[in-house]
């Protein structure tokens, strides 16, 4: 991959549009093999960077530099909804690259929740088979940072629909957790948000592999009947092997709850079809550790147990949570607001055995604003930030109790991102004194 990688470079005119994680990932490696090429870069923010062979395209106007160079290495995070890219100009990303020139086996995991925890799984099991593996991609690793060290014989890649939407290749295994609504922001409704995503399968051939969620009717989205590859959709009375993986994720506490045992499901289906052993599998799942800012229990303070769920970012995955550990006597919720319908949320919070409800801008106030409305009798506060929400949690919250913050909503509207908000929440709770 490493060489047909620089000669890919090398042969274009390169724009690396914006110039966070990824983009400057994608500017090592350049920089690194090619030292002497002529590249461009452009984000709206101001960039200092002492390189005389970069030109630089910076501010409200940074995207007019599309049209001036003919391969464009897009950013994740950024929008493309309402921009028009000329004829002839190639748009791609680091995920796309990957797929495209690596030479390892592939595991791509997307879905609107569960990816984190599906890949982490799929990659102790393969790590426990012995193989050499990796774990990359939407975890936080830019792909191409791993060319560094050398190939593998398996890369877990973590794909969210951002890195998906400009792939013109799919994983030899896909997997596909659900989909629910999500980033209605970033793409033209719904469709567009489905159909990025669905690129983890448009590209598969014949000797691949799709695996999802058996429980969500992924027919009405996409017709299986036009694609090569095989496709096993997972339930949870799927047979006497994952009947046993089932009984062994439900003794570990990092997998409480039945989302965690369909996630478990499909990381041992994906394995599967790479050859690793159920032996291997079952260990994997017992030593599984948990992910942080996923239902991560973090200690017990004044006789109340805390979770950080900052990574729940739809009502979804609040009520899973919620579900799973049973004794949640206080919510913290709410975040950015993005065009996300909280009706059904609602009826939820006001049926569920939860007492407190704390909400924090902007959702979460506009909800328990609403829930109010309605006259639910439930303890609805108000908080106008995370210190009020974490005062509230240690006033209201039984002892013995569970007080969770899983906000349904992205953190941008006050955080960096959702482990920003995870870590400010954690540090409160730890240094909160009566």
């Amino acid at each position: 991959m490493f060489q047909q990688l620089i000669e890919y470079f090398n042969e274009r005119n390169v724009l690396i549009l914006g110039f966070g994680r990824e983009g400057r990932s994608t500017y090592d490696v350049i920089r690194r093999n090619l030292p002497d090429k002529h590249i461009g870069i452009a984000d709206i923010r101001e960039i200092n960077l002492n390189d005389s062979n970069v030109t630089l395209h910076c501010g409200e106007n940074y995207l007019d530099a599309i049209s001036q160079y003919d391969t464009v290495i897009k950013t994740p995070g950024m929008s493309f909804r309402d921009v028009t890219v000329p004829e002839g100009v190639e748009v791609t990303c680091q995920t796309d690259l990957f797929l495209r020139f690596s030479k390892c086996i592939c595991i791509g995991v997307t879905g609107t929740k569960g990816k984190t925890t599906t890949s982490t799984l799929i990659y102790e099991m393969v790590k426990q088979s012995g193989k050499s593996v990796c774990l990359i991609g939407n975890i936080g690793v830019p792909v191409l940072d791993n060319l560094a060290e050398g190939e593998c014989d398996v890369a877990v890649i973590e794909m969210s629909s951002h890195q998906l939407e400009f792939t013109t290749a799919s994983p030899h295994v896909a997997v596909m957790t659900n989909i629910y609504p999500e980033h209605l922001d970033h793409y033209n409704g719904f469709k567009g948000y489905v159909a990025a995503k669905l690129n983890i399968i448009r590209y598969q051939t014949g000797c691949d592999y799709f695996i999802c969620n058996a429980q969500q009717d992924f027919d009405k989205y996409y017709d299986f009947s036009k694609t090569p590859a095989s496709v096993i959709k997972v339930c949870l009375d799927g047979g006497r092997e994952d009947e046993e993986i089932i009984a062994v994720a439900a003794a570990n506490e990092r997998l409480k709850g039945m989302h965690n045992r369909q996630n478990v499901c499909l990381a041992a289906n994906a394995a599967r079809c790479i050859g690793i052993s159920n032996g291997d599998i079952l260990a994997a799942v017992e030593n599984f550790a948990g992910i942080e800012n996923r239902m991560e229990p973090f200690g017990v303070y004044h006789g109340i147990k805390f979770y950080n769920d900052a990574i729940a970012t739809i009502p979804h995955a609040v009520q899973c949570a919620v579900e799973a550990l049973g004794d949640v006597d206080t919510l913290i919720f709410g975040g950015m607001d993005r065009g996300i319908d909280y009706s059904g949320f609602e009826k939820f919070l006001e049926t569920c055995r939860v007492k407190n409800l704390i909400g924090l801008p902007d959702t979460g106030i506009n909800i328990c604003n609403s829930l109010l409305e309605k006259g639910c009798t439930k303890n609805i506060i108000v908080a106008e930030d995370m210190e009020a929400a974490v005062e509230a949690a240690f006033r209201f919250t039984g002892e013995g109790k569970s007080c969770i913050m899983s906000p349904a909503a992205s953190s941008y509207n006050v955080y960096k991102d959702f482990e920003h908000k995870g870590n400010h929440y954690k540090e409160l709770v730890k240094n909160w004194k009566k």
